[in-house]
């Protein structure tokens, strides 16, 4: 008999409605009952592609035993945490206050009726089992608990909200003075990144590894500004052995969301669209950075596999696959010696066995092979006296064999909803890889995501967090906000189109009055017509995604000196001081809040140009400027179709075809009608000295 899950539309949730756990979802009736029956609520957050979500799941959720007692003690609370980040932010913040420990998923946590949480966990055994209590004892001890203190535990006050509250604020040495700001925060961030480097695996923290996009972008960033090879070198040695290990699907391309050991060869085998729309961003960078096209490469593995396997019918694309199939967690993905064999000729085998490993020990569970590049392409030919194209031509046929073989097998499961946040990351991975490596059809199918999110989760006021099975629902969080907004300025800078500008102008102006803190400063996670919670989080720390306060600022400071709204930069200004001790202090939780006070600290160069050969002395001007250069190619348009900020006039006495207007470092320099005096004036803004061949 199904629970009130079936009703709900998020995959997860689906998957849980056939519980003998009477399951609610979030909202007033489970809130309500909570207060009616006096009864503690136990709230359960997860997500479709947790592997750990789906062991509980079956060792407990599916259990009569444990179902019966968890619904004559608690009212039973399951939530999607990709739905309601607000939910899964507050709650794993209890969770380190209360047991001082970091949390998870699955979140387990013990709530008043009045959602004040007082006990909680991650993932608990059905039975005693690698340390940890048998759920069914906890459930009775929590219970017995609630009962002999439910005098001290009722109301909102309670210490444990008091916490929450101080957790955001800054504490002292915090300065609200933009004036104030430094660029000694980059300093902190790049020695941190070099004094924690794996220099043999790369990356910057021990297993388990995970891939950090933010501190990659941070190290090509610093490369950018400063030169220093090293940084550079940090940054394409973790790229490299990420690409090299089986954290990246060596058969069909995409990342896993990380490492279980410090080599990244085995993943935790769930894939995120957020993690492949963040590295598809980096790889780009550090193809063009390093001139590497075997970095390039990776980029068109992740595109290939996303439009493969990840797509929306109506060209949006989806939230996440599962690490399980058929029960087990990566099962989809190894193989054995003998299944290879079989289905390949001896010469491929010999391509295959040599490059991914299978010569040597079993890698996954003693008995199986999960590919990762065991030898350069390069030394497997030169051993098995092959030229380059002939070993490209047995390795190709070999994965597209195998991929066709793995493809009939039961696939893991799929989160098919469709979030506002995550494609918009995509978004402008896309544009922002399209532009790097020339890919227009990569920058096209960025641009067409946006025409999708505009028209399927913008009221034309605001945003709606998700899509499922056609419905759009649930107010949208500022990172949702942040992200559309950010991949329409990359956009503008990419392949100009005024129904983006337009669209950027009004969803900047809705995020600063739905979440600007005007008393305190910065935004909050939430919008001013939320749902009331006992805690409204504000952060500026990076997590799996970049802060949505930190691409906030970089997108708002971007837009604003492009249209001059200085009443946006001021925001960014003091939403950057709010977090100046903390970018001081915890660097390397801070690298996106970081790079954006680089750019707030040194504004970002804008190059607008119109006229006959617009996109010619656009393509030579992004080769010769920094990567976040805004270079605005306007075409042959009227000014007067142009919004005021970007209508500029012609150079005096002079009859052009062409023209360019170069903006910088605080000044904006005389129109140009030369593409040598445009590429002149860039170097002198971006301080790059002048090349050989130019």
């Amino acid at each position: 008999m199904s629970n009130l899950l079936s009703r709900e539309t998020s995959p997860y949730l689906l998957q849980h409605a056939e519980n003998p756990v009477n399951w609610y979802p979030w909202g007033p009736e489970a809130l309500s009952l909570a207060h009616e029956t006096n009864r503690p609520i136990l709230l359960s957050i997860g997500y479709s592609a947790c592997h750990w979500c789906h062991v509980m799941a079956h060792e407990s959720f599916e259990d009569p035993e444990t179902a019966s007692v968890m619904n004559e003690s608690f009212i039973n609370i399951k939530v999607d945490r990709e739905e309601r980040p607000d939910l899964d932010h507050i709650y794993q913040m209890a969770h380190t206050v209360i047991t001082k420990r970091n949390g998870g998923w699955p979140l387990t946590m013990f709530l008043t009726p009045d959602q004040v949480p007082f006990a909680g966990g991650t993932y608990f055994p059905k039975s005693p089992r690698f340390g940890l209590p048998g759920f069914i004892s906890v459930l009775h001890q929590i219970r017995q608990f609630y009962d002999e203190n439910k005098e001290a535990l009722s109301g909102t006050k309670h210490p444990v909200t008091e916490l929450l509250s101080r957790s955001d604020a800054l504490g002292e040495g915090a300065n609200p003075d933009p004036s104030s700001l430094t660029i000694e925060p980059e300093a902190r961030l790049r020695d941190s990144l070099r004094a924690r480097f794996d220099s043999e695996d790369g990356g910057f923290t021990p297993a388990p590894k995970f891939p950090h996009p933010m501190d990659i972008a941070a190290c090509l960033r610093e490369y950018e500004r400063e030169g220093e090879v090293f940084d550079l070198w940090m940054a394409r040695h973790t790229l490299e052995r990420m690409a090299s290990g089986g954290i990246y699907d060596q058969i069909g391309g995409g990342f896993s969301r990380y490492s279980v050991d410090g080599t990244w060869t085995i993943p935790h085998f769930e894939k995120m669209l957020y993690d492949n729309a963040l590295l598809l961003c980096v790889y780009a960078e550090g193809a063009h950075l390093s001139e590497d096209a075997g970095l390039a490469s990776v980029c068109d593995g992740i595109v290939t596999w996303l439009f493969r396997e990840m797509r929306d019918s109506s060209g949006a694309f989806h939230a996440a696959l599962d690490a399980d199939s058929e029960g087990e967690e990566g099962k989809y993905y190894v193989w054995t010696r003998e299944e290879v064999s079989r289905i390949l000729t001896p010469e491929e085998y010999q391509v295959v066995s040599l490059t991914y490993g299978l010569s040597e020990t079993p890698n996954f569970e003693h008995e199986f092979w999960h590919f990762r590049k065991n030898l350069p392409f390069s030394e497997v030919a030169s051993r098995l006296s092959l030229t380059e194209g002939p070993f490209h031509s047995l390795l190709s046929s070999a994965k597209e064999k195998l991929l066709s073989v793995r493809s009939q097998r039961i696939p893991p499961g799929k989160d098919d909803k469709v979030l506002t946040g995550w494609n918009g990351l995509l978004a402008r991975g896309l544009i922002r890889a399209g532009r790097i490596l020339d890919r227009p059809e990569w920058i096209m199918e960025g641009q067409k995501i946006l025409d999708i999110l505009r028209e399927t989760l913008w009221t034309g006021d605001h945003l709606l967090a998700v899509r499922t099975k056609g419905e759009s629902r649930l107010n949208a969080y500022l990172d949702d906000y942040a992200y559309v907004l950010d991949a329409l300025v990359e956009s503008l800078a990419t392949v100009y189109r005024p129904s983006d500008l337009a669209w950027a102008l009004s969803l900047a102006d809705v995020l600063v009055s739905k979440f600007w803190d005007d008393a305190a400063g910065g935004f909050h996670f939430t919008s001013h017509d939320h749902e009331q919670l006992i805690h409204r989080p504000k952060s500026g720390h990076d997590a799996a995604i970049p802060s949505g306060s930190a691409v906030t600022c970089r997108a708002l400071n971007r837009l604003a000196h492009l249209s001059g709204r200085m009443d946006w930069l001021e925001k960014v200004g003091r939403t950057l001081a709010l977090y100046s001790k903390p970018m001081l202090e915890q660097p390397m939780g801070y690298a996106s809040m970081i790079m954006a006070l680089g750019e707030y600290l040194s504004p970002p160069v804008i190059v607008l140009v119109r006229g006959k050969s617009s996109l010619e002395w656009s393509l030579s001007a992004r080769a010769k400027s920094p990567l976040d250069t805004l270079i605005i190619d306007l075409g042959e348009r009227d000014s007067l179709s142009l919004p005021d900020f970007l209508q500029k006039p012609p150079a005096t006495g002079v009859s052009f075809e062409t023209q360019a207007d170069v903006c910088g470092g605080g000044v904006c320099l005389s129109p140009v009608t030369d593409l040598k005096d445009l590429l002149s004036q860039i170097r002198t803004v971006t301080g790059r000295p002048k090349k050989e061949n130019e």
